[in-house]
């Protein structure tokens, strides 16, 4: 590819990512959203953060892809406290010692 081709690209996604956030931020920031929309909106987080943990669980970098017993319990002791406890920081906590314990056990 050209390097005029390349700097196109990333001028059209630039533009595309404005768009796309002046879309929410500029056309509809000062009206009221309708309430399914708001209803919506409230489950981001929780459909965002397993998108972003998962292949860190599951493919891990850091063992070649393959499956790691300390992550597995790490992504399981977090999924349960938070679902016993509905709090997400200590979910994160427990789920982050329990992986650099077991780490630092395992080897």
């Amino acid at each position: 590819m050209s390097t005029g081709l390349i700097w196109f690209i990333i001028a059209m996604l630039g533009i595309g990512t404005f768009l796309i956030r002046f879309s929410f931020l500029g056309l509809i920031g000062d009206r009221p959203l309708p309430e399914w929309v708001l209803r919506h909106l409230r489950y981001t987080p929780v459909a965002v953060l397993p998108g972003l943990v998962a292949p860190l669980v599951l493919w891990p970098d850091a063992t070649g892809g393959n499956l790691d017993p300390a992550r597995l319990s790490a992504a399981a002791v977090t999924l349960a406290v938070g679902y016993l406890s509905k709090n997400v920081l200590a979910a994160i906590l427990c789920g982050g010692t329990t992986l650099y314990g077991l780490l630092y056990l395992l080897g």
